[in-house]
């Protein structure tokens, strides 16, 4: 039985919908209003306020917990700098992905790793190998919201006392918030626009929900929920575990797991250090080449147009994201998959991301994609084109 949310009361009460999903283990909203339009504008134009809770979060200390971590995961970490966070993934001996996430520098002796399925069983499996490593999972004890959008930066500076301007992207700050109590600020988030995640007790959940409900009212914010998420992500080009590539510990057979490579995350992985969980198979991969990579589309409007119009029929897009592979095609041979996809309203196109053959991934390629209209199986160009499709300066300034 799913759990509410340290948020629940308020997220609960806005959401008219009543549309929710199951997100590990916790309630969490689909769409608080019949349509997500409301929500992606804010999150746009405004600051969209999200609950990431659900996330699961452990820290790690002690002595040796920066070489087990650096053994465990795709990149190493002992050397990132105090305050500092970095996104990556770990693999298992043949280099297919387990999960991706993040990992913060909390101190000295000390980090923290968030990821998106439980992963506690793999981390302690390899931590008695090492001496003086502790862990914990914190996933129950802290809350979390995302605070994303143009206007995110002025929203949270009313509330907290954190120099916002001197944070920067991928970095964390301890901070005081109204009416007294202490959190962790994170520029991070899973939408490819401005945007913080806050990480407080739970006991001071609400107090930080009606502070930037409160204090961001005249600055365009507005609660979101994962519809309005997945339609950015896809934006952003960010890959979802159980979508666009599946945990190996979720395949049912090994043609069904991933590499970093193939997902176009091989900035995640450094291969030249000292012996890492699957080092040997990404090594291989890098020498001779991925067989699969991982794309955007951008799917030709206008022959979607056409294919509707020769049934009468006005073009029809979902208003979410479609999370169901849809083959993809180069003449009469099938070269892969679409994973997800869904309609851009700021940059008017139907997108999608794939994992198709290396020999089609070059940028500029034109492939087909299978689109389903009066239950016949037809085909629309497809470009190839560079991830991110949206990727705003203000980011990163």
């Amino acid at each position: 039985m799913p759990q509410p949310t340290p948020f629940h009361p308020r997220t609960h009460a806005r959401c008219s919908s009543y549309a929710w999903k199951h997100w590990a283990g916790y309630y969490a909203v689909c769409h608080y209003d019949e349509s997500p339009e409301r929500e992606y504008s804010a999150l746009r134009a405004g600051a969209g306020l999200l609950d990431v809770t659900p996330l699961y979060k452990y820290d790690v200390s002690g002595a040796d917990a920066g070489a087990f971590l650096d053994f465990v995961l795709s990149k190493p970490v002992s050397a990132l700098k105090q305050d500092r966070v970095t996104y990556l993934c770990w693999t298992d001996d043949d280099g297919r992905i387990i999960d991706d996430g993040t990992c913060w520098r909390l101190g000295e002796r000390r980090w923290r790793l968030t990821s998106a399925s439980p992963s506690l069983f793999w981390l302690a499996r390899h931590a008695v190998t090492f001496g003086d490593v502790h862990l914990a999972d914190v996933s129950h004890r802290v809350a979390a919201l995302a605070l994303q959008g143009p206007t995110s930066r002025e929203v949270l500076a009313q509330i907290c006392d954190a120099d916002l301007d001197r944070l920067r992207f991928f970095g964390l700050t301890t901070a005081a918030f109204e009416p007294g109590f202490h959190g962790t600020i994170t520029r991070t988030g899973y939408t490819g626009d401005l945007g913080y995640e806050i990480w407080v007790d739970n006991a001071h959940a609400l107090h930080l929900w009606d502070a930037l409900m409160e204090r961001g009212k005249h600055r365009g914010i507005w609660p979101i929920g994962l519809d309005v998420l997945d339609i950015a992500r896809i934006e952003a080009g960010f890959v979802l575990q159980g979508c666009d590539y599946h945990s190996v510990f979720d395949a049912a057979i090994p043609a069904q797991t991933s590499s970093p490579l193939e997902l176009g995350l091989g900035w995640t992985v450094k291969l030249d250090r000292d012996p890492f969980i699957g080092q040997a198979a990404l090594t291989r991969e890098r020498e001779q080449g991925s067989a699969w990579a991982f794309v955007g589309l951008d799917i030709d409007w206008e022959e979607t147009e056409k294919l509707y119009a020769a049934h009468d029929l006005p073009p029809a897009l979902p208003t979410a994201a479609w999370r169901t592979p849809v083959p993809v095609y180069r003449g009469a041979r099938q070269v892969g998959r679409a994973t997800s996809g869904a309609w851009s309203p700021i940059l008017k196109k139907n997108l999608a991301l794939a994992s198709v053959m290396a020999e089609v991934a070059a940028p500029g390629t034109v492939i087909d994609i299978e689109v389903t209209v009066e239950w016949a199986r037809c085909r629309v160009p497809a470009t190839v084109t560079p991830l991110p499709f949206f990727d705003p300066p203000r980011k990163r300034a």
